[in-house]
C-alpha cells in the first residue's frame, strides 16, 4: 500500500507579566497588613505575617523580567518593520510540560504495528502552528538573519544531494538562534521512496541520517519523506534507524499564495505548515518574500509559530 501526501501539494510571557504585577499589587494591599511606616510607602506586615513578607531582590528580579520583555517586543517589532511584515509576530505560548501523543492520521495507515506515526497536525488547543522548510538547494544567508531577527523557530529537513556543497550553511543555521534550529531527515536523494526495495529505502533513510549525525552532531528523530510519498517498507527502515515520528504537513507556502490540504482552506492549532529552500530561480521571489508572506498569513489569521521539537 502506498500513501502519498503529493497530490494536495499543497503572550505566554506577557501574561505571566500581568499575572506577576497583579498579584505584586495584591500582596500590597492585602487588608490584613498593617498600617504603613512613616515616611514609607510599603506597609509594616501585621502581628503573625511576618513570614509573608516579600523576599529580599524578588521585586528587583520581576523588574528585571518585565524590562526583558518589554525589549524583547520593541526588538521584534523594529525587525518586523525591518523586513517588511505587516505585524510582528506573535508570542508562542510555553509549550507543554508533557508532549501530546501523536498517532497517525486517519486514512494515512498502513498495515504495520508500532510504526513511527504519520500526521499533518500536532493535537493542542494552543493557537500555534509549526514551519517545516524542506531539501537545502538554496542557501540564503538572508533567511538565516531574518529568522533570527525575528526570533521565529524552525525545522529543516535536509536531503544530502543538495546540502552537501556547503554543509557550512546548515551548521551556521543549527546555531543561528538561541533555543538552535533543529535539522532532520528529508533522505540521501529526494528518491520516490515506494518504487525502491526496503534495503534500497533503508539506505536513503539510514544514510542520511548518518550523514547528519556526522556532519551536525545529533541524529535527528524526525523524517519526511520526499514528496510525502511512503509505504510501510518505508516506516519500517525508519524505525531502524532511530526515527520517531514522521510529519507531513497540512499546508504550503510560497512567495506569492498559500496552498492548503484541508477543505476549509484555513489554519488550525497545531497544523504542520511546510516550504522550501528556494529562490528566485524556482520561484516568484526570494526565501524572505517567502517567509514574509506566510508570516503576514500566519499573524493575521491570530496564530504563534512555536517549535515542533517542543511537542514532538
Amino acid at each position: 500500500m502506498v500513501i502519498s501526501a503529493h497530490p494536495f501539494r499543497r503572550t505566554l510571557g506577557a501574561a505571566l507579566v500581568v499575572a506577576a504585577l497583579a498579584s505584586a499589587a495584591t500582596a500590597c494591599s492585602d487588608s490584613g497588613s498593617g498600617p504603613a511606616e512613616p515616611g514609607r510607602g510599603a506597609p509594616v506586615p501585621a502581628a503573625g505575617q511576618q513570614g509573608r513578607a516579600q523576599a529580599p531582590g524578588s521585586a528587583g528580579a520581576l523588574n528585571a523580567y518585565v524590562e526583558r520583555v518589554r525589549k524583547q517586543k520593541a526588538a521584534r517589532a523594529l525587525a518586523a518593520k525591518k523586513w517588511g511584515l505587516a505585524k510582528a509576530p506573535l508570542d508562542a505560548p510555553a509549550p507543554p510540560k508533557v508532549k501530546p501523543r501523536i498517532t497517525t492520521r486517519k486514512g494515512f495507515e498502513t498495515d504495520g504495528v508500532g510504526l513511527p506515526p504519520v500526521f499533518t497536525t500536532v493535537p493542542t488547543k494552543q493557537k500555534v502552528v509549526f514551519l517545516t522548510i524542506d531539501d537545502g538547494a538554496e542557501k540564503d544567508p538572508e533567511l538565516l538573519r531574518m529568522m533570527k531577527d525575528l526570533r521565529i523557530p524552525y525545522s529543516a529537513f535536509l536531503s544530502d544531494y543538495v546540502v552537501k556543497d556547503d554543509y557550512g550553511y546548515f551548521a551556521r543555521m543549527q546555531k543561528s538562534q538561541e533555543s538552535g534550529v533543529a535539522l532532520h531527515n528529508h533522505t540521501l536523494n529526494h528518491r520516490y521512496l515506494p518504487g525502491l526495495s526496503y534495503k534500497q529505502q533503508k539506505r536513503e533513510i539510514c544514510g542520511m541520517q548518518d550523514v547528519i549525525e556526522k556532519r551536525f552532531g545529533k541524529r535527528p528523530p524526525l523524517f519526511r519523506p520526499p514528496y510525502g510519498n511512503y509505504n510501510e517498507d518505508t516506516l519500517r527502515a525508519a524505525k531502524s534507524c532511530g526515527v520517531k515520528a514522521v510529519p507531513l504537513w497540512s499546508a504550503e507556502a510560497f512567495p506569492d499564495h498559500m496552498e492548503w490540504r484541508e477543505w476549509d482552506r484555513d489554519l488550525h492549532p497545531g497544523d504542520i505548515v511546510l516550504t522550501h529552500f528556494r529562490g528566485k530561480g524556482d520561484w516568484k521571489g526570494t526565501m524572505p518574500d517567502m517567509i514574509r508572506r506566510v508570516m503576514n498569513v500566519i499573524t493575521a489569521k491570530g496564530y504563534a509559530v512555536a517549535k515542533l521539537e517542543d511537542y514532538v
